[in-house]
């Protein structure tokens, strides 16, 4: 029988994600990892194995052996510190689920661009377009964009090509 293989670049890139994706996940790939290392293997062979890097891989070892299966854990993920308040979160929130002109904008829609220029008029805070892309997503918000309407177009002339209009 001729042996299973995966050569495609793609599939390994989206493997590694899909394990990057939850904490369960990432505690398993390092589990395995001190596992195999236990077994006999170096950490540059581990990192090789599983696509990390060596360094990642004697980490992982190190706190095995200071703290045990509890080191193998999600530790705390620092970060950036938001620049926003949970309040102004919260407000943020509030002003988008309204047309921008009631917060004294110049324009009918919600987009990054406006967002942006918003939060540094009422907040002080400078943030770029795709940063206000972000909020819009952790927010809940979904852009909406009104369909074009054609002036002086004929209401029965349009239906008449619709796809799904039946005679």
């Amino acid at each position: 029988m001729r042996p299973l293989s995966i050569s495609d670049a793609t599939s390994v890139l989206s493997l590694q994600q899909e394990i990057q994706r939850s904490e369960e996940s990432r505690y398993d790939h390092r589990l395995h990892g001190v596992l195999l290392v236990a077994q006999g293997l170096t950490c540059p062979e581990v990192a090789g194995l599983l696509g990390d890097a060596p360094r990642s891989v004697e980490y992982w070892v190190h706190r095995y052996q200071r703290h045990g299966l509890a080191g193998l854990t999600e530790g705390e993920r620092s970060g950036r510190p938001s620049r926003l308040s949970a309040k102004q979160m919260e407000e943020i929130g509030q002003a988008l689920r309204n047309k921008p002109s009631d917060a004294g904008m110049r324009v009918n829609l919600w987009d990054g661009k406006t967002l942006s220029a918003w939060i540094e008029k009422t907040y002080g805070v400078p943030l770029r377009v795709r940063q206000c892309q972000r909020l819009f997503r952790q927010l809940d918000f979904r852009l909406r964009k009104p369909r074009p309407v054609l002036a002086k177009a004929d209401p029965a002339r349009q239906k008449r090509h619709k796809k799904n209009f039946e005679n």
